[in-house]
């Protein structure tokens, strides 16, 4: 690991623009160094500030950490909130009809849903949540179409302080099932049908697969959402959305829950075999949501937000159902796919929605570039100002087309490392502040105590490679692996490392800039 060597060697580096700089929320290097400078010198209270300033408290908290049954860390755990309440209600009074979605459709047709209606809706589902005696704890697994309707399946079991497990809506029978089980969930939150680039796909009969083929007895009922005309037979467990909330209020009392009360559970397909449940907590998973948000993407009220990811990963959690939603931002959700109907979809949805920040993966911006280099200025990108990548390292080359032709030159690109048991973005250009350098997600966010390691644990030099760890835990990091903690020790903070640095599992390099 000493001898890694990074594939790439950019010298090329991109200082942000005077106009984008001035405007930021982190304002220069001098203010970056700043907030690290006051993270490193009182980390708890850092954090303590951070949550006062972010979250709204129900019962605010007086113990900010403890880490007395290291690494199953607890932040703020004292303190009672609730965060479908700190994504939805918080905003009416003042906000009630800013647009909180711009929902569009595989076939095109676009839909605006207010802060208001949202939560209107989110309150009616968590009602019928409720008479099918859905409490406190209970697990849900959604296997959903990237629709409004996921999002509102997952604030509403936030509302009343069931944990959701998403399940990407194109994993099979089996992966579903192997979910479910481990999982214990009471209730299957599905659609007849979804629709992806122009076809349909079939989820309430890959439901029914799972269920049938036994071993899923917690499951008390499928709540089915017709999503398409499509006839999908509907058996004794099986309940209609719109039948379960009929007539049901439109206002919805939440659970106030504990700031170490699970969230959700997102399963990764481990390498080892059997999916990994990563459980994440309610205050200190949402604080890294909306703070992350806030600094790595430089929020304004006026953006229009857009992250293409699906619901079913982590980044669909963080910076489409959560994230966004508890800053109060405008954003786009797509059900569709880049390529339909054609390859420009994108840009156009951009031009349409006046988009200001585009979050996308490299994979996506490859398969652009290949399908149509030049498409992007065929359409009028001028609302854009930030753009993002996420999921894997970027390509130098694809970087510097993604900034030159989607940016114009004017938009920085936020490069971010993070994962699924990060919970948000730990490593990323403050896009005020940082230069950036195609192929690097460059430096740490402050309050993330990211290093680079050899096999003892000890700092490589500059210019080395190693182990990516972080030495200090912070609060959106994932809590434990449900049903399995001496796995989740085992894999995240092992006796090599003394048990004491947060083992990423990647290698990574440190350039000559730093």
């Amino acid at each position: 690991m000493s001898t890694i060597e990074s594939v790439l060697k950019e010298t090329r580096s991109f200082a942000p623009i005077d106009a984008f700089r001035q405007n930021a929320t982190l304002s220069g290097m001098e203010a970056y160094n700043t907030v690290c400078e006051r993270a490193n010198n009182d980390y708890e209270g850092f954090w303590a500030d951070l949550a006062r300033e972010l979250l709204s408290w129900h019962k605010p908290f007086t113990r900010t950490f403890d880490g007395s049954n290291a690494p199953f860390f607890k932040w703020f755990d004292d303190g009672l909130l609730n965060v479908s309440w700190n994504c939805l209600d918080r905003h009416l009074d003042q906000h009630g009809d800013k647009t909180a979605i711009i929902f569009e459709s595989d076939d095109g047709q676009s839909t605006p849903i207010s802060y208001r209606s949202l939560y209107e809706q989110v309150c009616q589902f968590a009602n019928g949540l409720r008479k099918l005696g859905v409490e406190k704890g209970d697990r849900v697994v959604i296997y959903m179409p990237m629709t409004v309707q996921a999002v509102i399946a997952m604030q509403a079991c936030a509302r009343i302080g069931a944990i959701h497990s998403v399940v990407f809506g194109g994993f099979s029978a089996g992966a579903l099932r192997d979910r479910i089980i481990d999982a214990g969930a009471k209730i299957v939150i599905t659609a007849n049908e979804g629709m992806r680039g122009g076809k349909t796909v079939p989820l309430k009969a890959t439901v029914d697969e799972a269920l049938d083929a036994g071993g899923c007895d917690s499951v008390e009922k499928v709540i089915v959402q017709k999503r398409t005309a499509g006839n999908t037979p509907m058996g004794a467990r099986d309940i209609g959305w719109d039948e379960l909330t009929a007539g049901l209020p439109l206002d919805c009392e939440p659970t106030w829950v504990e700031a170490d009360h699970p969230l959700f559970i997102l399963y990764t397909s481990g390498s080892t075999g059997k999916p990994k449940g990563i459980q994440h907590s309610s205050a200190g998973y949402l604080l890294g949501a909306a703070n992350s948000f806030r600094w790595a993407f430089d929020y304004k009220p006026d953006d229009v937000f857009w992250c293409t990811a699906d619901v079913g990963w982590i980044t669909g959690h963080t910076y489409i159902c959560y994230g966004p939603l508890a800053m109060g931002a405008t954003q786009v959700v797509f059900e569709g796919v880049p390529t339909y109907p054609d390859a420009s979809r994108f840009w156009s949805m951009i031009e349409r929605h006046k988009v200001t920040t585009f979050y996308t993966a490299p994979t996506a911006i490859r398969s652009l570039i290949k399908l149509g280099a030049d498409l992007p200025k065929q359409f009028d990108l001028s609302s854009l100002r930030l753009l993002g990548t996420v999921g894997e390292p970027i390509n130098p080359e694809a970087w510097m087309w993604y900034y030159e032709v989607v940016g114009g030159g004017r938009c920085p690109i936020v490069d971010t490392w993070w994962q699924t048991e990060t919970g948000s973005a730990m490593i990323a250009p403050m896009p005020g502040a940082v230069a950036t350098k195609p192929g690097s997600c460059t430096l740490p966010l402050p309050g993330i105590m990211a290093d680079i390691v050899d096999e003892s644990g000890a700092p490589v030099e500059l210019g080395n490679g190693g182990f990516l760890v972080i030495k200090r835990p912070f609060p959106s990091l994932v809590r434990t692996i449900w049903n399995d903690a001496d796995r989740f020790r085992k894999t995240y903070f092992p006796d090599e490392f003394n048990g004491q640095y947060y083992l990423a599992g990647d290698s990574a390099h440190r350039d000559e800039d730093g």
